[in-house]
Protein backbone atom coordinates (compact mmCIF):
# COMPACT_ATOMS: atom_id res chain seq x y z
CA UNK A 1 0.00 0.00 0.00
CA UNK A 2 1.24 3.34 -0.95
CA UNK A 3 -0.31 7.08 -0.42
CA UNK A 4 0.77 9.77 -1.95
CA UNK A 5 -0.55 13.11 -1.85
CA UNK A 6 -0.76 16.28 -4.32
CA UNK A 7 -0.57 19.97 -2.94
CA UNK A 8 -4.18 20.73 -2.10
CA UNK A 9 -4.49 19.60 1.83
CA UNK A 10 -0.36 18.08 2.21
CA UNK A 11 -0.64 18.13 5.93
CA UNK A 12 -3.91 16.06 5.71
CA UNK A 13 -1.88 13.42 3.84
CA UNK A 14 1.32 13.35 6.25
CA UNK A 15 -1.34 12.28 9.13
CA UNK A 16 -3.28 9.82 7.06
CA UNK A 17 0.22 8.39 6.55
CA UNK A 18 1.00 8.60 10.30
CA UNK A 19 -1.88 7.16 11.01
CA UNK A 20 -1.29 3.99 8.85
CA UNK A 21 2.56 3.80 10.49
CA UNK A 22 3.66 4.59 6.65
CA UNK A 23 5.78 6.99 4.82
CA UNK A 24 4.09 9.54 2.41
CA UNK A 25 5.47 8.55 -1.10
CA UNK A 26 7.43 10.81 -2.86
CA UNK A 27 5.94 12.61 -5.46
CA UNK A 28 6.69 15.63 -6.58
CA UNK A 29 3.65 18.35 -7.86
CA UNK A 30 5.03 21.63 -9.16
CA UNK A 31 5.34 23.87 -11.72
CA UNK A 32 6.37 24.72 -15.03
CA UNK A 33 7.75 28.46 -15.86
CA UNK A 34 4.39 28.72 -18.25
CA UNK A 35 2.00 27.66 -15.32
CA UNK A 36 1.67 24.11 -16.60
CA UNK A 37 1.57 21.21 -13.77
CA UNK A 38 4.37 19.05 -13.26
CA UNK A 39 4.38 15.27 -11.65
CA UNK A 40 6.82 13.51 -11.10
CA UNK A 41 6.19 10.07 -8.77
CA UNK A 42 10.12 9.39 -7.23
CA UNK A 43 9.61 5.84 -6.04
CA UNK A 44 8.72 2.42 -7.61
CA UNK A 45 4.73 1.51 -7.60
CA UNK A 46 4.52 -1.27 -10.00
CA UNK A 47 2.08 -3.23 -8.75
CA UNK A 48 0.81 -1.43 -5.73
CA UNK A 49 -2.50 -0.41 -4.12
CA UNK A 50 -2.23 3.69 -4.70
CA UNK A 51 -4.35 6.27 -2.35
CA UNK A 52 -4.30 9.42 -3.99
CA UNK A 53 -5.35 12.32 -1.19
CA UNK A 54 -6.09 15.24 -2.67
CA UNK A 55 -9.11 17.92 -1.77
CA UNK A 56 -10.74 19.42 -4.52
CA UNK A 57 -10.76 22.57 -2.97
CA UNK A 58 -9.85 26.38 -3.59
CA UNK A 59 -8.04 26.68 -6.34
CA UNK A 60 -10.45 23.54 -7.77
CA UNK A 61 -9.25 23.68 -10.89
CA UNK A 62 -5.36 23.44 -10.22
CA UNK A 63 -6.31 20.94 -7.65
CA UNK A 64 -7.99 18.80 -9.89
CA UNK A 65 -5.31 18.70 -12.64
CA UNK A 66 -2.71 17.62 -10.11
CA UNK A 67 -5.38 14.76 -9.63
CA UNK A 68 -5.50 13.79 -13.45
CA UNK A 69 -2.02 13.89 -13.75
CA UNK A 70 -0.90 11.52 -10.28
CA UNK A 71 -3.30 9.29 -11.68
CA UNK A 72 -2.16 9.09 -14.70
CA UNK A 73 1.60 9.28 -13.57
CA UNK A 74 0.66 6.19 -11.62
CA UNK A 75 -0.83 4.19 -13.92
CA UNK A 76 2.01 4.56 -16.46
CA UNK A 77 4.19 3.14 -13.83
CA UNK A 78 2.39 0.04 -13.55
CA UNK A 79 0.08 0.39 -9.87
CA UNK A 80 -2.22 -2.35 -9.11
CA UNK A 81 -5.09 -0.22 -8.60
CA UNK A 82 -5.62 3.87 -7.74
CA UNK A 83 -8.26 4.84 -5.19
CA UNK A 84 -8.82 9.01 -5.36
CA UNK A 85 -9.18 9.62 -1.65
CA UNK A 86 -11.14 12.92 -2.03
CA UNK A 87 -12.15 14.61 1.39
CA UNK A 88 -13.43 17.65 0.04
CA UNK A 89 -15.38 17.09 -3.42
CA UNK A 90 -15.37 20.54 -5.02
CA UNK A 91 -18.04 21.12 -7.48
CA UNK A 92 -20.79 19.43 -5.55
CA UNK A 93 -23.46 21.84 -4.90
CA UNK A 94 -23.38 22.17 -8.66
CA UNK A 95 -25.41 18.56 -8.73
CA UNK A 96 -28.52 19.89 -10.67
CA UNK A 97 -29.62 22.57 -13.23
CA UNK A 98 -30.31 25.24 -11.42
CA UNK A 99 -31.24 27.36 -14.31
CA UNK A 100 -31.64 26.52 -18.20
CA UNK A 101 -28.64 25.85 -20.10
CA UNK A 102 -26.15 25.08 -16.84
CA UNK A 103 -23.79 22.22 -16.67
CA UNK A 104 -23.83 19.58 -13.81
CA UNK A 105 -20.36 19.99 -12.84
CA UNK A 106 -20.28 17.56 -10.18
CA UNK A 107 -21.50 14.73 -12.77
CA UNK A 108 -18.94 16.37 -15.13
CA UNK A 109 -15.93 16.01 -12.65
CA UNK A 110 -17.03 12.64 -12.13
CA UNK A 111 -16.97 11.55 -15.44
CA UNK A 112 -13.39 13.29 -15.55
CA UNK A 113 -12.23 11.70 -12.43
CA UNK A 114 -12.97 8.00 -13.86
CA UNK A 115 -11.76 8.41 -17.32
CA UNK A 116 -8.88 9.53 -15.67
CA UNK A 117 -7.81 5.93 -14.72
CA UNK A 118 -8.89 6.40 -10.73
CA UNK A 119 -10.27 2.68 -10.07
CA UNK A 120 -12.47 3.54 -7.07
CA UNK A 121 -13.23 6.93 -4.88
CA UNK A 122 -13.37 7.29 -1.02
CA UNK A 123 -14.69 10.54 -0.36
CA UNK A 124 -16.57 12.75 2.65
CA UNK A 125 -19.64 13.71 3.76
CA UNK A 126 -20.91 14.50 -0.46
CA UNK A 127 -23.07 17.58 -0.30
CA UNK A 128 -25.58 15.25 -1.66
CA UNK A 129 -25.86 11.38 -1.54
CA UNK A 130 -27.21 11.24 -4.99
CA UNK A 131 -23.53 12.21 -5.93
CA UNK A 132 -22.72 8.75 -5.96
CA UNK A 133 -24.58 7.72 -8.46
CA UNK A 134 -22.57 10.31 -11.13
CA UNK A 135 -19.66 7.69 -10.76
CA UNK A 136 -19.13 4.75 -13.12
CA UNK A 137 -16.57 3.01 -10.02
CA UNK A 138 -16.80 2.30 -6.85
CA UNK A 139 -17.92 5.01 -4.00
CA UNK A 140 -17.23 4.81 -0.89
CA UNK A 141 -18.97 7.54 0.94
CA UNK A 142 -17.73 8.27 4.44
CA UNK A 143 -19.58 10.46 7.50
CA UNK A 144 -17.79 12.48 9.61
CA UNK A 145 -20.36 11.91 12.27
CA UNK A 146 -18.06 9.68 14.30
CA UNK A 147 -15.52 11.81 14.39
CA UNK A 148 -17.63 14.82 15.55
CA UNK A 149 -19.68 12.98 17.87
CA UNK A 150 -16.62 11.94 19.54
CA UNK A 151 -15.46 15.51 20.22
CA UNK A 152 -18.68 16.34 21.53
CA UNK A 153 -18.94 14.15 24.02
CA UNK A 154 -15.11 14.73 25.28
CA UNK A 155 -16.59 18.38 25.69
CA UNK A 156 -19.74 17.99 26.85
CA UNK A 157 -19.79 14.59 28.43
CA UNK A 158 -23.53 13.55 28.96
CA UNK A 159 -24.90 16.78 28.96
CA UNK A 160 -28.36 16.26 29.02
CA UNK A 161 -29.72 19.85 27.82
CA UNK A 162 -28.14 19.43 24.55
CA UNK A 163 -30.17 19.86 21.00
CA UNK A 164 -28.69 18.91 17.80
CA UNK A 165 -30.13 21.26 15.29
CA UNK A 166 -30.00 21.09 11.43
CA UNK A 167 -29.68 24.69 9.52
CA UNK A 168 -32.46 23.74 7.10
CA UNK A 169 -34.63 20.77 6.45
CA UNK A 170 -32.21 19.27 3.81
CA UNK A 171 -29.58 18.07 6.45
CA UNK A 172 -32.15 16.65 8.86
CA UNK A 173 -30.63 13.05 8.32
CA UNK A 174 -27.22 14.12 9.46
CA UNK A 175 -28.49 15.83 12.50
CA UNK A 176 -30.38 12.98 13.02
CA UNK A 177 -27.77 10.36 13.25
CA UNK A 178 -25.75 12.97 15.74
CA UNK A 179 -28.33 13.16 17.52
CA UNK A 180 -28.75 9.74 17.69
CA UNK A 181 -25.59 9.10 19.01
CA UNK A 182 -25.42 11.83 21.76
CA UNK A 183 -28.95 10.19 22.52
CA UNK A 184 -29.91 14.31 22.30
CA UNK A 185 -32.85 16.05 21.34
CA UNK A 186 -33.42 16.91 18.12
CA UNK A 187 -34.40 20.84 16.15
CA UNK A 188 -35.14 22.18 12.58
CA UNK A 189 -34.20 25.58 11.45
CA UNK A 190 -37.07 26.10 8.83
CA UNK A 191 -35.67 28.64 6.29
CA UNK A 192 -36.62 30.45 3.31
CA UNK A 193 -34.76 32.72 0.60
CA UNK A 194 -36.93 35.25 -0.77
CA UNK A 195 -34.54 36.07 -3.44
CA UNK A 196 -31.45 34.60 -4.48
CA UNK A 197 -28.08 35.09 -1.65
CA UNK A 198 -31.32 36.20 0.44
CA UNK A 199 -31.88 34.46 3.10
CA UNK A 200 -35.01 34.72 5.69
CA UNK A 201 -35.05 32.41 9.18
CA UNK A 202 -38.82 32.38 9.65
CA UNK A 203 -39.04 29.19 12.44
CA UNK A 204 -37.59 26.98 14.98
CA UNK A 205 -39.01 23.31 15.08
CA UNK A 206 -38.17 21.94 18.35
CA UNK A 207 -38.17 23.02 21.63
CA UNK A 208 -34.30 24.93 22.30
CA UNK A 209 -35.47 27.25 25.53
CA UNK A 210 -32.84 27.23 27.77
CA UNK A 211 -30.49 24.52 25.68
CA UNK A 212 -27.46 23.97 24.46
CA UNK A 213 -27.38 24.09 20.60
CA UNK A 214 -25.64 22.34 18.08
CA UNK A 215 -25.75 23.39 14.46
CA UNK A 216 -24.56 20.50 12.07
CA UNK A 217 -24.17 21.43 8.59
CA UNK A 218 -21.86 19.95 5.75
CA UNK A 219 -20.08 23.42 4.07
CA UNK A 220 -19.75 26.80 5.47
CA UNK A 221 -18.71 28.93 3.06
CA UNK A 222 -20.22 32.63 3.76
CA UNK A 223 -21.41 31.99 7.31
CA UNK A 224 -24.72 33.50 6.32
CA UNK A 225 -26.60 30.16 6.97
CA UNK A 226 -25.16 29.63 10.21
CA UNK A 227 -25.25 32.84 11.86
CA UNK A 228 -28.65 33.32 10.74
CA UNK A 229 -29.85 30.45 12.67
CA UNK A 230 -28.06 31.10 15.55
CA UNK A 231 -29.45 34.46 15.77
CA UNK A 232 -33.21 32.49 15.23
CA UNK A 233 -31.76 30.24 18.00
CA UNK A 234 -30.99 32.46 20.78
CA UNK A 235 -34.29 34.90 19.91
CA UNK A 236 -35.82 31.64 20.71
CA UNK A 237 -34.35 31.34 24.04
CA UNK A 238 -31.35 28.62 23.59
CA UNK A 239 -28.76 29.37 26.03
CA UNK A 240 -25.49 29.19 23.75
CA UNK A 241 -25.29 28.14 19.96
CA UNK A 242 -22.00 26.06 18.56
CA UNK A 243 -21.38 24.32 15.16
CA UNK A 244 -20.13 21.55 14.02
CA UNK A 245 -19.21 21.57 10.12
CA UNK A 246 -17.21 19.26 7.85
CA UNK A 247 -16.07 21.47 5.40
CA UNK A 248 -14.66 24.81 6.22
CA UNK A 249 -14.55 26.49 2.69
CA UNK A 250 -14.23 30.18 4.36
CA UNK A 251 -14.49 32.13 1.22
CA UNK A 252 -14.20 35.77 1.20
CA UNK A 253 -14.23 37.40 4.83
CA UNK A 254 -16.67 34.46 6.58
CA UNK A 255 -14.23 34.05 9.41
CA UNK A 256 -13.94 37.87 10.54
CA UNK A 257 -18.05 37.49 10.08
CA UNK A 258 -18.17 34.26 12.70
CA UNK A 259 -15.63 35.63 14.85
CA UNK A 260 -18.06 38.81 15.20
CA UNK A 261 -21.48 36.74 15.20
CA UNK A 262 -23.39 35.42 18.44
CA UNK A 263 -21.57 31.69 17.46
CA UNK A 264 -19.68 30.98 20.49
CA UNK A 265 -18.04 28.01 19.07
CA UNK A 266 -17.35 26.80 15.12
CA UNK A 267 -14.90 23.50 14.83
CA UNK A 268 -14.56 22.26 11.26
CA UNK A 269 -12.54 19.11 10.39
CA UNK A 270 -8.94 19.47 8.24
CA UNK A 271 -10.77 17.74 4.84
CA UNK A 272 -9.66 21.41 3.22
CA UNK A 273 -6.47 22.72 4.74
CA UNK A 274 -6.80 25.57 7.09
CA UNK A 275 -5.23 29.09 6.28
CA UNK A 276 -3.16 31.23 8.85
CA UNK A 277 -6.55 33.14 9.55
CA UNK A 278 -8.24 30.27 10.41
CA UNK A 279 -5.74 28.86 12.47
CA UNK A 280 -5.59 31.98 14.62
CA UNK A 281 -9.48 32.60 14.98
CA UNK A 282 -10.20 32.29 18.63
CA UNK A 283 -14.07 30.92 17.82
CA UNK A 284 -12.67 28.45 14.87
CA UNK A 285 -11.47 25.28 16.13
CA UNK A 286 -10.15 22.19 13.72
CA UNK A 287 -10.44 18.69 14.21
CA UNK A 288 -8.62 15.90 12.35
CA UNK A 289 -10.38 13.42 10.10
CA UNK A 290 -7.03 11.45 9.50
CA UNK A 291 -7.73 8.68 12.05
CA UNK A 292 -11.49 8.05 10.21
CA UNK A 293 -9.95 7.71 6.65
CA UNK A 294 -7.04 6.19 7.24
CA UNK A 295 -8.97 3.25 8.68
CA UNK A 296 -11.13 3.24 5.63
CA UNK A 297 -7.84 3.37 3.39
CA UNK A 298 -6.64 0.47 5.63
CA UNK A 299 -9.28 -1.24 5.71
CA UNK A 300 -10.27 -0.88 1.71
CA UNK A 301 -6.34 -2.37 1.45
CA UNK A 302 -7.28 -5.23 2.71
CA UNK A 303 -10.42 -6.06 1.33
CA UNK A 304 -12.57 -5.41 4.37
CA UNK A 305 -15.56 -3.76 5.33
CA UNK A 306 -16.03 -0.19 6.08
CA UNK A 307 -19.99 -0.02 5.82
CA UNK A 308 -19.93 1.07 9.77
CA UNK A 309 -18.08 4.00 8.44
CA UNK A 310 -20.56 4.70 5.92
CA UNK A 311 -24.29 4.12 7.12
CA UNK A 312 -26.19 6.47 8.76
CA UNK A 313 -26.97 5.34 12.32
CA UNK A 314 -31.30 5.73 12.22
Amino acid sequence: MKVVCGNSNRSLGESIARCLDIELSACLVSKFPDGEVLVEVQENMRGEDVFVVQSISDPANEHLMELFLIVDALRRASVERVTAVLPYFGYARQDRRGFTRTPISAKLVANLITTSGVNRVLTLDLHSDHIQGFFDIPVDHLLAVPVIAKNLIEIHGSERELVIVSPDVGGIVRARAMAHRLNAQLAIVDKRRKHKGDLEIMNIIGDVRGKVCILCDDIVDSGKTLINATKALLDHGAEEVKAYVTHGVFSSDTVDRIISSDLKNLIVTDSIEATETTKNAKTITVISIAPLLAEAIARTNQDGSISSLVCYES
